[in-house]
């Protein structure tokens, strides 16, 4: 039987594989938090959502003190049904970061018994649209770079065959974006698909100036120019440019993407699996966007958002995030510049259980 009889939830902090810092902040560690559910039939499904270095002990006590305990004598195979009761039993915090991602591993584990007991890989059993999506490198266009460095990670993705590469904007004066955003273009060429991102460090009005600097540069995406709450200053921003505008990373409901879409506010759909609440609100988001015609492009997690990107006709990138490697057993497989959606049932995350138990942060 699907029945869960026990749940429980742990956090553990990975370190940085790298240096990674934006316009805004720098990446401390990967807090990562844990949701493991037993069913009557014997199934276990594992499940994660993360932060970025700040929060986590709030996320596991929201699940510790109120989430987990509803699990007991819920049927894991109501996918919906368990979102929704989950969801909805927060009312007085339902809506942000918090909330979003604590439901978020809750419900990646329970899409991991799903695909375990109908013995499908999560990229099927979401959709199956494909086998494969390209892929795009983020790991080296961090802001502390040099010039000389973008060019060289730049040359080395194209080197591997993958087709685009994300590179960090929103240093102090605008020249200086213009001027590294230059010499990556002039050295691999027009072929490659070269994205930026501001991770919400402009106003609406130097947002407006830097893309008309940036345009020349014939850029892929502009991604997080703005504060994610501002659908209007993005809806403005996107009317100003012939720069597609990227955003996703920093919102926390499918509502809210239901805004930005309605008023033309975006142009790439990068849903995050954990941000948004679990792969239910994820498709969700995503079919949404294929109705608007709007490609969807993850944001971060690659190990689960390969599956999902593949899953969906409209799934257009993965981004190359490696950060999981010393708590799993295996990568992603890259072939050609594609990252290959995992075939074995489950979320297709190889976890390395003995690694995780060594990193448990005890509260």
């Amino acid at each position: 039987m699907s029945i869960i009889t026990n749940a429980e939830t742990f956090l553990i902090d990975i370190p940085v594989e790298t240096v990674r810092t934006d316009s805004v902040q720098a990446f401390l560690k990967q807090e990562t938090i844990f949701v493991r559910i037993t069913t009557a039939d014997g199934n276990t499904g594992v499940g994660y959502s993360y932060t970025i270095g700040t929060g986590g002990t709030a996320i596991l006590a929201m699940l510790r003190d109120y989430l987990i305990p509803k699990l007991k004598g819920m049927d894991s195979a109501r996918v919906e049904k368990v979102w929704s009761e989950i969801y909805y039993s927060t009312r007085a915090t339902e809506t942000g970061a918090i909330t979003s991602l604590a439901v978020a591993a809750i419900d990646t584990a329970i899409w991991d018994l799903k695909c375990k007991r109908e013995n499908q890989s999560l990229a099927v059993a979401a959709g199956g649209f494909r086998d494969r999506v390209p892929l795009y490198d983020t790991e080296g266009g961090w802001l502390h770079l040099s010039t000389e460095e973008l060019v060289a990670g730049a040359v080395a993705s194209k080197k591997k065959g993958w087709p685009g590469v994300k590179l960090k904007v929103g240093k102090p004066k605008m020249h200086e974006d213009v001027e590294r955003l230059m010499a990556v273009r002039q050295t691999v060429g027009k072929d490659m698909h070269i994205m930026v991102d501001a991770n919400t460090s402009f106003t609406l009005a130097e947002a407006v100036k830097r893309a008309k600097a940036f345009e020349p540069i014939d850029l892929f995406w502009l991604e997080e120019p703005l504060p994610a709450d501002d659908v209007i200053g993005h809806a403005s921003l996107a009317r100003s440019t012939s720069i597609p505008i990227a955003v996703g990373e920093t919102i926390y409901s499918a509502m809210q993407f239901q805004q930005y879409m309605h008023q033309n506010a975006v142009g790439i759909v990068q849903v995050d699996v954990a941000r948004v609440g679990g792969v239910t609100p994820w498709l969700k988001v995503a079919h949404m966007a294929e109705s608007f015609n709007l490609k969807v492009c993850p944001h971060f997690l690659m190990e689960i958002h390969v599956s999902l990107a593949a899953a969906i006709p409209n799934g257009l990138y993965v981004e190359h995030i490696p950060q999981l490697r010393g708590v799993t057993k295996s990568e992603i497989k890259i072939e050609n510049g594609m990252a290959l959606a995992p075939t074995k049932s489950g979320l297709g995350i190889d976890w390395d259980f003995d690694a995780i138990d060594k990193l448990r942060v005890k509260i």
